[in-house]
């Protein structure tokens, strides 16, 4: 079926093309998201007229985008994760946690999917992760991972024998007070 594209479709085609497809994709998928519309004789005129419509709408939305764009460029999305020797994450960052840095300052239209991450992030350090706005607009962001400040292992043994230490003191002070008794 020959479909008229309203929109970019990854690995189909650009906004305006004409693309020949599988009918069963373009009843169930394509048409019915309005990503294109049929490409008969009978609406040519009509498609010429709303792909006007949608040209000057994308313009507008990839002015919008640019603006965005600019913006994202000079974001730096901070996470905080535990992490080991070597500076290996337990875990990894993931693009739902870098989208969720970015919800947190504000932009909120960012999805996980519009994060590019090629793999999961697995170490500390500084990274530059690309987000698809749009086609062609693909800012980089900065996304640093640094441990989370935990209390040393010296200071938690500390706290622990001055807790057992406690503990033995109202235990043998209890047993202290029933042995006056007998």
């Amino acid at each position: 079926m020959k479909v008229l594209l309203c929109e970019d479709v990854e690995n189909v085609g650009d906004m305006g093309q004409t693309v020949k497809v599988a009918d069963g994709y373009a009843r169930n998928f394509l048409l019915p998201r309005r990503l294109a519309v049929a490409a008969d004789s009978a609406s040519a005129k009509q498609l010429e007229h709303e792909l006007a419509i949608i040209r000057r709408k994308d313009e507008k939305r990839r002015k919008e985008l640019g603006e965005v764009a600019g913006m994202l460029g000079k974001v730096v999305v901070e996470i905080t994760m535990r992490a080991g020797e070597n500076e290996k994450l337990f875990g990894s960052v993931t693009s739902s946690m870098i989208a969720e840095g970015l919800h947190e300052q504000g932009y909120t239209t960012i999805t996980k999917k519009a994060i590019k991450l090629a793999e999961p992030i697995k170490a500390l350090g500084v990274y530059s992760v690309p987000v698809r706005l749009a086609s062609g607009i693909e800012p980089e962001i900065k996304v640093q991972v640094s441990p989370i400040d935990e209390p040393s292992a010296d200071a938690a043994a500390a706290e622990a024998e001055a807790l057992a230490a406690e503990a033995a003191e109202s235990e043998f002070g209890g047993a202290a007070q029933y042995d006056d008794e007998d």
